[in-house]
């Protein structure tokens, strides 16, 4: 539906900056789409590199009307809110980018299709990325372990760490040194980047390990295939771990933390263990105490978005000192370090 040459424009109203507005930024630096404009009527006149880590001269705009004048013929829902469901004061924007002739990518819960259909001209869609293709999958009986690939998952110590980023840029270096990898997006914003996936989150928690399973076994032929973590054993509010340690069979995995965290971005009562005890908690999960795959964390992947270069260093240096695994921070430096120990 949505093809490679449309000019698109990311809704990121009141977000853009934010932790919330990771959608917008994720289709920023990975998309193949042209972004003609940003959407946020809070920070109008200014650019994306003034609001983020993203070199970007794309334009902040506060009215769909201008982002129409520059171009744009889609109109991407950027932002994700807590819970993903749709704001009811977005439904005025989205019917008149409708009215007028604008296709819709969703990535909330909420359907917009059913809302749109009779409205919409020939040539003119609704994409909700949230929405599970095809069958029911069947329930997971660890059929990825039989392969012979190498299966890596992102795990985090929290949600919005970062792991959809990393594991784009490992799957890239991973590449860059001759290795048949794949991506495998598991969420809204890497199936829009990707244009594939599953929407796991959307998916019948009886049915995600085997929605899994079923993508990775699909996968097989690739040498390595990198799969999107979502969620993280540490937030009490996240399910989605389980199943993609169990669906994919992982025989590597890398964690991504920000650094500098002490407790959950939304939960300051969650305080985050060592990463030493984080590692140990998500191998002895993945591998259910010896029953399934042994899979083993292989490198740190960290975030140090926040801090000034001299910074990140000993921050990167003070992890690898204490896990004793290899660190990097894959927008900062690239990710052929985290390739590298997926390798060894």
């Amino acid at each position: 539906m949505l093809e490679p040459s449309q000019p698109i424009a990311l809704f990121a109203e009141a977000t853009m900056g934010s932790l919330n507005a990771k959608m917008a930024e994720g289709i920023l630096r990975y998309g193949s789409n042209p972004v003609v404009a940003v959407i946020d009527s809070t920070q109008t006149g200014k650019r994306v590199r003034d609001l983020c880590t993203i070199d970007s001269d794309v334009p902040i705009v506060g009215s769909l009307a201008k982002a129409q004048a520059l171009g744009a013929q889609v109109l991407v829902l950027g932002t994700a809110p807590s819970g993903g469901r749709l704001p009811q004061e977005w439904v005025s924007v989205l019917e008149q980018a409708v009215a007028e002739g604008m296709s819709l990518v969703n990535g909330m819960h909420d359907r917009l299709h059913p809302m749109f259909e009779s409205r919409l001209r020939a040539g003119q869609w609704v994409w909700d990325l949230r929405v599970p293709q095809g069958d029911a999958p069947r329930i997971g009986m660890a059929r990825a372990a039989g392969l012979n690939n190498t299966r890596v998952l992102m795990v985090g110590t929290d949600m919005a760490i970062g792991k959809m980023t990393a594991g784009l840029e490992l799957t890239r270096s991973l590449q860059l040194l001759g290795r048949n990898a794949a991506f495998l997006a598991t969420g809204q914003t890497g199936i829009a980047i990707t244009g594939r996936g599953i929407p796991l989150d959307a998916i019948r928690v009886d049915h995600a390990g085997g929605a899994v399973e079923r993508m990775v076994l699909e996968a097989a032929e690739h040498e390595i295939v990198v799969v999107e973590g979502q969620g993280s054993l540490l937030h009490p509010g996240s399910t989605a771990t389980l199943p993609l340690m169990r669906g994919s069979a992982c025989t590597h995995m890398i964690l991504c933390h920000r650094a500098g965290m002490q407790t959950l971005d939304e939960l300051d009562s969650v305080r985050i263990p060592p990463l030493r005890d984080v590692i140990a908690l998500n191998e002895i999960v993945a591998r259910a105490a010896g029953a399934l795959t042994p899979a083993k964390v292989v490198a740190i992947a960290l975030n140090t978005a926040r801090l000034t270069q001299a910074e990140a260093e000993v921050a990167l240096r003070a992890i690898e000192d204490d896990t004793g695994l290899a660190a990097a921070d894959p927008v900062r430096q690239g990710a052929e370090k985290l390739a590298k120990a997926v390798l060894e």
